[in-house]
Formats: C-alpha cells, structure tokens, sequence
C-alpha cells in the first residue's frame, strides 16, 4: 500500500508557490527590535491558539484566550484545557524545531497527538491511532458526510504518508508536501478526536522546516476560521473512503492551502509597517549617521556620537535611551568604558 496522491500544478498553484517564497523571504529579511518580535510571537502563538481551537467548535474569543494564556489558571473547564494544550504543543514544537532536526515521523504525530487531548480524552485514547469506527458529521446539520477509512488500515495508511512526504523532500516541492500532507492527514482521521488540530500543528513543522515559520510570525489557521465552511469544504470530502480513495483529487485544496499562506503573509505585512512607525518617524538624519556607524563598525561611543552631530551631550543621551527602550541597540561596558551595538552583534559584555 502506496500513498500516490493525484494533484496537477495548475498556473494558479505556480503562481501561489512562487508569490509564497517572495513573501516569506521578503518577510524574513526584515530586521526587528526583540520587542518586537516577542510581540509578533506572542501574537502568532494566540492567534494560532484561537484559530485551530475555534474550527473545531471552541466557543472561547481571542481576547479570552489571551488572558487565559497569561494567567493560566489551575481549575481547567474542557474549552480552556483545549487552549492551553494547544498552546503547550506550540511552544514544545518551537523549542524542538530550534534546537534539533525535527523530522516528520508517526512518533511526533502521536505525541502532538497526546500533548493536545491530555486530559480531555480517556488517557487510552491519547497519543494512539483510533481503534474503532468513526463518522464525520456536518457541523451545521449533524448529517454523517464522510465515513473514513477501517481503523485496521490507518496505522499503515499514516506511515505510508509520513514515507511518501520523507522520501520527496527535495524532489516536491515543500509547500506541495505540507498540502498533501494536510488533506491525507483529515482524509485518513487517525484519530477519535483532535484530528484537526493535529494535523495543522504537524503542518506548521513541515512548514518551518522549509523556512515558513508560522510558529513566530503568522498563523495559517487565522485564514481557514475565518470561513470554517469553505476550508471544510476543501480539505475534508464527502462519502465513503473505501468508494473514493482512488479517485481524490488534491489540486483545489492545494490552490486553496497555498491561497491561504498568501493571505496571511500578506495580513501580517500590513501590521509590520504599523509597528515600525515609531523608529521611522524618530529616525532623524543624526539617528541613521549613528546606526550606520555602528553597521559599518560594529559599535559606537558617545565620544564618536558628538563628532557625526552637532547634538548636546544631553541630547546624545536622549537619543542613545531612545534607542535602548525601542531594543534598536545594547549598553555594553560601564562609566567612560560605556559603548553601543547592534543585537546580536556577538560582542560579549565587558
């Protein structure tokens, strides 16, 4: 048994590729204050948090989520325990992805798996393939519209996916994979539950490794709660799984999933301009002459500072605090010895 999925690359699909890789070069190009980043984390990670949980019915609003973030409480009701589970896998895959090479694997399915349903499904079902049966219904009218595959054939329908994504990296492109993956992983629903969840998180991993973090800067699932109905639509199908599984066709999804990054590329480029109004309305002739002095020689004193501005010795003060507040530069050294650099210069303090 063989995953070979059917998909052809239209010129919309070749269009969205290529638009995706601009987008999210031109996007990690960009250099920010750490402030600023941990603010676009911080963001991402809610965002994510909300959106995944919200497709799947979680009645909790963005603003809710947040403060249950920051606070979290002890006395869990089940909506509150899905937010925080998911949020735990976030940040757990985050961490993994930046100290290791995290290969997609039954193992990391399993264990995103068990990291999003802990105490919310019996501790048999956590973490393991379905043992029996189950349907998929219409949210909106209850109707059964999909009944996957035997619970005998998901084991190795899973490992024949994880093989085929594993086998042509290099070969298809990444973006093609993280689709494929996706709507196989819903098609398949390994799982009594969570199904969803699971699957967008071992997406954004497929993602990340390509070098479109949606861990730090954007969340994918934004786009698909903003019309649940379309991306059901889209990435589920409709009728028995042993009548259709010869005859799927990936092709609109991956139009649709690759529309999808676009979009939010695209959100979250429009909010970073907002966020860098404040240095580039301070950043006055006399404050590019400082940063370019430490671009081009790796740091700057204040007794250097006087002599590319006419600007007092208060006023250089000023503008040096400015700097620091924004996270735009780093104090190094003490007393007369006090000089500034760039972040992550990779000067050691003194």
């Amino acid at each position: 048994m063989t995953f070979q999925p059917k998909y052809h690359i239209s010129d919309l699909l070749l269009a969205n590729i290529t638009r995706i890789h601009s987008l999210s070069h031109d996007l990690n190009e960009r250099r920010f204050p750490r402030v600023v980043l941990a603010a676009l984390e911080n963001n991402a990670r809610a965002v994510s948090t909300y959106a995944s949980n919200s497709i799947e019915g979680n009645p909790m609003p963005l603003t809710e989520v947040k403060s249950i973030l920051k606070s979290q409480p002890e006395n869990l009701r089940e909506s509150e325990r899905e937010i925080l589970n998911y949020n735990q896998a976030l940040v757990a895959l985050d961490q993994q992805l930046k100290s290791e090479n995290l290969a997609l694997s039954i193992d990391l399915i399993l264990r995103i798996h068990g990291q999003i349903t802990s105490g919310i499904l019996p501790a048999y079902e956590c973490g393991t393939f379905r043992r029996k049966p189950v349907v998929v219904n219409d949210p909106r009218s209850g109707e059964v519209v999909y009944l996957p595959p035997d619970h005998e054939l998901v084991p190795q329908l899973v490992a024949d996916l994880v093989q085929f994504v594993n086998h042509n990296q290099g070969t298809v492109n990444a973006l093609i994979l993280a689709g494929l993956f996706h709507k196989q992983m819903v098609i398949v629903h390994p799982f009594m539950d969570g199904n969803g969840r699971t699957t967008r998180l071992a997406t954004k991993v497929l993602l990340a490794k390509m070098g479109l973090n949606t861990f730090n800067r954007f969340s994918f699932e934004n786009y698909y709660n903003q019309n649940v109905t379309r991306y059901f639509q889209y990435v589920g199908e409709h009728g028995d799984y042993n009548e259709l599984a010869d005859s799927i066709d990936f092709s609109a999804w991956l139009e649709y999933f690759t529309g999808g990054l676009i979009d939010e590329l695209l959100r979250v480029s429009k909010l970073l301009p907002k966020t860098e109004v404040k240095p580039a309305v301070t950043f006055e002739t006399h404050i590019i002459k400082m940063l370019d002095y430490m671009k081009n020689n790796g740091f700057i004193n204040d007794r250097i500072y006087s002599t590319l501005t006419d600007r007092a010795k208060a006023t250089r003060t000023l503008d040096f605090r400015m700097l620091l507040d924004m996270g735009l530069i780093e104090r190094k050294g003490r007393g007369r010895a006090t000089y500034y650099v760039l972040p992550d210069s990779g000067r050691d303090e003194d």
